[in-house]
């Protein structure tokens, strides 16, 4: 089991589990930088002392064979499972092949040295930098919400009100800082995956075909070399599938208002100051807290640092919540609950007038219940019209070997979608993929096939095609319809990627984000996008063991990414080639 991915909204909540979490990813940060550093000085010393190259090799050797990739999520596609296994196969071959070895390439700085050092210096580094900014703005926040806090209620309203716009200001900020480290910090992880592999890959490919007595060894190792570039590029354009998605996500989450709008959480969570009695006085004590509505849970849990003893959780039962009056008590945002396990109110002292709304709005209290208008998007149908529109389009496209001109906004056509004749108009093929896509992104959800289908290395292919083909046998003759449609459309166009270079690996890149979407817009849901891709690619690879025509479809799931470039592969007509892990089109 890996680390779990870290949602931006717990950036938030800054729970102490969200700090752990956060601090897993930290030292993982850290153990990968010292790992660099060691790969960095091993190949110099290779490199440069050319007498000891055997024992410098071997040195590297061993360092490569003691890391082990850790990753976001709870399991891991083919292909990154084949990277994972890369360092120790690379340690395996440097092993035999090291008392043949005599010299090394004169441009092997170029091909190892420096790329692990721009990764550490542009990706390490950069996380590094957010991580003093995230300290920094949270050590400000805190500091400014304990000198908030303990303002008088009976200080001036302006005072009060310019007190409050300070705190604001810095929560914008510490929010703001954390939810950039988040991101970075994960970005940092999975692009190791290929950014670290890739140079190391390139330097033992110098080492093995530019020495003549390793030639044979070379020959044996050029099979899994190309094993590998398959999996990093697939893994890269996986990628860079989500990464659009999870920065859009990412600037969502930026704004205070998410708070509030955390989607399937069924607790509130979060910082209170809970009033305590003592003989000698009364004292306010800080405590994480969550509420389980279902249950009526209240759970405690103190964040005042206690060095000699360790208290665990408080659990009450809910009875009753009612917001306190200004007057009745000397502190701001306050409300007290009833509990089943005490005979007096607990009096809790929220952040913010805000929070303390949507504590009393979760509890069922007496403060006004807010919510935000819900607006029901119009749904698509999948019916015989939108069935001619797609055999339309795909006629058209399997057709037609030229692009007339550049990607246009495709015009809402007045007549009936499925009877527009697009030979009769001056259409062009990118507008209708891209209104193709439009409307097969836009049909209502059904099914998520990716949580289903199993993805350990211990299940086969044939495992993951038994699985699909049991899950999907049961839906709808109309979705089954539409997908041996549009896969065997997408077949044809596989089979000419000697000329378009446009392989099914490459189609599903593309059209698993389209066919399939999350139930939530998470950080977790973005992350099951490879797989999602590896669906699509496994339909079409197997298109005639899955036989479609008589069992198989799902509905589609995911919006796709809205350029429709990378589709127009077609038969020929597109060129694409894969660099740095975009796919960019070029006509012939």
């Amino acid at each position: 089991m890996g680390h779990p991915p870290l949602e931006f909204s717990d950036c938030y909540g800054d729970s102490p589990d969200f700090r752990e979490r956060l601090k897993c990813y930290e030292l993982e940060l850290e153990r990968t930088s010292k790992f660099l550093k060691d790969v960095i000085k091993d190949g110099n010393s290779v490199i440069n002392a050319i007498k000891g190259y055997s024992v410098a090799v071997h040195k590297f050797s061993q360092t490569l064979n003691v890391f082990q990739f850790d990753f976001i999520g709870d399991s891991l596609t083919d292909d990154e499972m084949n990277i994972a296994e890369s360092f120790q196969e690379f340690a395996g071959l440097l092993q035999e092949v090291e008392d043949d070895r005599m010299m090394l390439v004169q441009n092997a700085c170029d091909l190892l040295i420096k790329p692990l050092e721009k990764f550490r210096k542009e990706q390490i580094g950069v996380t590094k930098e957010r991580r003093k900014k995230f300290e920094k703005e949270s050590e400000k926040y805190y500091s400014q919400l304990d000198k908030h806090l303990n303002l008088s209620a009976k200080k001036k309203e302006t005072q009060l009100q310019e007190a409050d716009e300070l705190l604001d200001k810095e929560r914008l900020n510490f929010y703001e800082s954390s939810v950039e480290y988040v991101y970075q910090i994960q970005q940092v992880q999975d692009r190791k995956k290929f950014d670290v592999v890739e140079p190391v890959l390139a330097f033992l490919h110098s080492i093995l075909t530019l020495n003549n007595l390793t030639v044979e060894m070379t020959q044996d190792f050029m099979p899994y070399k190309q094993e590998l570039q398959l999996s990093l590029q697939n893994t890269r354009n996986h990628f860079e599938s989500t990464r659009e998605e999870m920065e859009e996500l990412m600037k969502r989450m930026k704004h205070p208002t998410q708070i509030g709008k955390m989607h399937g959480q069924p607790t509130i969570e979060g910082y209170l100051y809970s009033q305590e009695k003592w003989a000698l006085g009364v004292s306010w004590v800080k405590y994480y807290c969550k509420y389980h509505k279902a249950s009526k849970l209240f759970v405690m849990v103190s964040a005042e640092p206690k060095p000699a003893t360790k208290q665990g959780p408080t659990e009450l039962k809910l009875k009753s919540c009612f917001r306190r009056k200004t007057e009745s008590i000397d502190k701001r945002f306050c409300f007290d609950i009833e509990t089943y396990e005490r005979n007096i109110p607990v009096t809790l002292q929220a952040v913010s007038e805000a929070n303390r709304k949507l504590w009393m709005e979760a509890m069922d209290g007496k403060e006004p219940i807010y919510h935000s208008p819900i607006h029901k998007q119009a749904e698509m149908e999948l019916n015989e019209v939108g069935f001619k529109f797609v055999r339309k389009c795909i006629n058209f496209v399997e057709t037609k070997g030229k692009v007339t001109r550049n990607l246009v906004s495709f015009p809402y056509y007045q007549k009936c979608p499925g009877d527009v004749d697009f030979h009769s108009s001056d259409w062009d093929i990118k507008t209708i993929t891209s209104a193709m896509k439009f409307y097969l992104r836009c049909v209502p959800v059904l099914l998520n096939l990716v949580k289903l289908i199993p993805r350990r290395a211990e299940y086969s292919l044939d495992d993951r095609l038994g699985a699909i083909h049991s899950l999907t046998y049961k839906l709808p003759e109309k979705n089954r319809e539409m997908l041996s449609l549009l896969i065997e459309h997408l077949v044809n166009v596989c089979s000419n990627s000697g000329d378009n270079l446009m392989t099914p690996s490459n189609m599903g890149v593309i059209f698993g984000p389209t066919l399939m979407r999350a139930e939530e817009e998470t950080v977790a849901a973005m992350l099951d996008i490879k797989f999602q891709n590896i669906v699509v690619e496994i339909l079409i690879e197997d298109y005639t063991k899955v036989n479609l025509k008589n069992v198989i479809t799902f509905l589609p799931l995911q919006r796709a990414q809205e350029s429709c470039d990378c589709y127009l592969m077609h038969c020929g007509i597109i060129n694409i080639q894969v660099f740095h892990g975009t796919l960019h089109s070029r006509f012939y």
